[in-house]
């Protein structure tokens, strides 16, 4: 039992018995005791007063007092105004390490049978993979590992956008300039090779502009006019009327960077239950546009295209249906959420899409309520923040991003070359050393991106994020290298781990108390969906580990009994250093 559950408990005996009064367990504020302050835990009894009737100070005094005489548990305490900071025995944390230790489930949540799903990643098909797409997706899948921690069924999708103008705008400048190339004739990832034609219509199309406004014409309007963007517009209209033409070379090019983004998640360590494809979700969103005409729900305007009126919720007029009858975003979103629903009855959809696009799900949640769909309040936006460089913001029309797969290899590179100056790594196989360099490499970019509170802006530096030292993957990664290093020498010297039940130090109490603390770091992450609460709470484990070391001799120690407790409690916390960046994504070495 943890200290909280104990101390509740206990507390809960302790009013009826001095004040004759059962009260509720929401009454009882319990917190962890402030460093300046003598005690493990805190209860604050200021909304125990009306029960008590005396002073905050007699209340405190009155409820340690009982605790002290009937708790066993329970070493000491002190009161400051009404607050009541109690010091559990080392005996009772000897107790918790080995409760910890015996726990194969520990920091995993009982079940909660609801199904979460999560939709990350969602890229175009015209440009490969991005850092930008990188915090997306070590976002998406460390927070659906989170909610797995947290009992929940989690199903993992991914929402291809292989449809719309934007891939028309690759397929033509592949058409005008492209020479028959292909991935095998030009040694490029299928995603690179057609992000170079993204890049190369849009030189076209500026070429168009420069040319027509000189000739008098605003730059808007030439943007609008020029023939390459009215040639991607028509193509897009052939395609979604099935021109075989189109299709094919659409079926081609997207091939290309379906096999291009399948490497780079692997890279990453990603996988989906389920894809979707817009091209294929849109055709339900249009239908759901039809019936959404038929019920009032939106209009249709004169030139053809189809609204929604928003205007009367405080928000504007929503497009649904261009003109010409091709769909927008929102269409493909719609019927996307329906299927969804359809297949998995989810309890909550949760989209991992950056902030620039909280207007279009606060739209998508209000539309799908007019069209009567009750689940649409189970939508929930999980807003993250831009990354950004040292010399700023990311341009994919102009090729000014940081791509995936070149910072993942940089990430390597680095990794690397930091660890060979370390110089620690004699004796290891090469082939093992590449591993060791790709694991350190992947746990500093994922570490330094999810550590981030997601709803923030944040920098990205590379080189800080490989630092052996501070809060970074390598540094937890060293941690648990070392703790290994010293358990097989226990096990060499024939040593072992396990709880005697000695009576254990004050630095050894405060780690244990971090230790059991870590389901409530869990549920607590869960519920604000943020991974970053348990990126940081393996930091501040390891940082303790390290002090820890630093003062407490460990093999030396001549005592057994202490020995192979403290053997125990190292082992502990390796334990749940790994459980921790798991759910990050971050795999621990055994040694380096």
């Amino acid at each position: 039992m943890n200290p909280i559950e104990l101390l509740t408990k206990k507390a809960l005996e302790a009013v009826k018995s001095l004040y004759g009064a059962e009260v509720p367990e929401t009454m009882l504020q319990f917190q962890a005791t402030r460093k300046e302050f003598e005690g493990d835990v805190t209860l604050v009894v200021f909304p125990l007063l009306r029960t008590s009737r005396k002073n905050p100070e007699i209340t405190a005094q009155e409820i340690g007092e009982w605790l002290g005489v009937n708790v066993p548990e329970v070493a000491s305490f002190n009161v400051v105004k009404g607050f009541l900071n109690i010091k559990l025995s080392a005996s009772y944390w000897a107790g918790v390490l080995k409760a910890v230790a015996e726990d194969p489930g520990f920091g995993r949540l009982s079940s909660t049978g609801k199904t979460v799903m999560v939709e990350f990643s969602s890229p175009n098909t015209n440009k490969p993979l991005h850092l930008g797409h990188v915090r997306n997706n070590l976002l998406g899948w460390s927070v659906s590992k989170l909610l797995e921690a947290c009992g929940h069924n989690v199903v993992k999708v991914n929402l291809v956008n292989d449809r719309g103008i934007h891939i028309c705008k690759s397929m033509l400048a592949w058409l005008k300039c492209g020479n028959g190339a292909t991935p095998e004739s030009t040694g490029k990832k299928g995603d690179h090779l057609i992000g170079d034609y993204y890049v190369k219509f849009n030189d076209l199309l500026k070429a168009e502009v420069k040319e027509l406004v000189a000739g008098g014409m605003s730059e808007e309007d030439a943007e609008k006019n020029a023939p390459i963007m009215k040639e991607a517009q028509e193509m897009l209209v052939k395609w979604e009327q099935g021109d075989p033409e189109v299709v094919g070379l659409w079926k081609k090019m997207n091939g290309w960077v379906y096999e291009g983004f399948d490497r780079t998640y692997a890279s990453l360590g990603i996988k989906f239950d389920r894809i979707y494809y817009e091209s294929q979700t849109y055709k339900s969103g249009k239908s759901l546009v039809a019936e959404g005409l038929e019920k009032g729900v939106f209009y249709r305007r004169e030139d053809g295209s189809v609204w929604c009126d928003l205007t009367g919720d405080g928000l504007d007029e929503k497009l649904l249906l261009r003109r010409d009858g091709t769909s927008v975003y929102m269409t493909q979103d719609l019927g996307t959420a329906q299927q969804r629903y359809d297949e998995y009855k989810f309890d909550e959809l949760i989209y991992v899409v950056g902030n620039e696009q909280n207007y279009h799900f606060q739209v998508l949640k209000l539309i799908l309520k007019k069209l009567g769909f009750g689940w649409s309040d189970a939508i929930y936006h999980l807003s993250y923040g831009m990354v950004e460089l040292p010399e700023g913001k990311m341009k994919s029309r102009e090729g000014t991003v940081v791509d995936a797969d070149d910072l993942i290899e940089k990430m390597y590179a680095t990794a690397k070359e930091t660890s060979l100056e370390l110089g620690k790594l004699e004796g290891m196989p090469e082939e093992e050393q590449e591993e060791l360099f790709r694991m350190l490499g992947l746990g500093a970019l994922k570490y330094f991106i999810i550590k981030v509170d997601p709803r923030k802006t944040m920098l990205f530096d590379p080189k800080e994020s490989i630092d052996f030292n501070g809060n970074t993957g390598p540094f937890i990664q060293y941690t648990h290298a070392r703790i290994k290093s010293i358990l097989r020498k226990a096990a060499e010297q024939g040593f072992k781990a396990e709880a005697t039940g000695v009576p254990v130090l004050e630095k050894e109490q405060s780690i244990i108390q971090l230790l059991s603390g870590y389901p409530d770091k869990v549920r607590e992450a869960g519920e604000a969906h943020s991974p970053a609460l348990i990126a940081n709470y393996a930091y501040e484990l390891a940082k303790e580990f390290n002090q820890y070391y630093h003062d407490v001799s460990i093999l030396r120690e001549e005592d057994a009994a202490v020995r192979s407790q403290r053997l125990l409690l190292i082992g502990v916390i390796a334990s749940v250093l790994v459980k921790a960046m798991d759910i990050l994504g971050i795999r621990l070495p055994e040694r380096m």
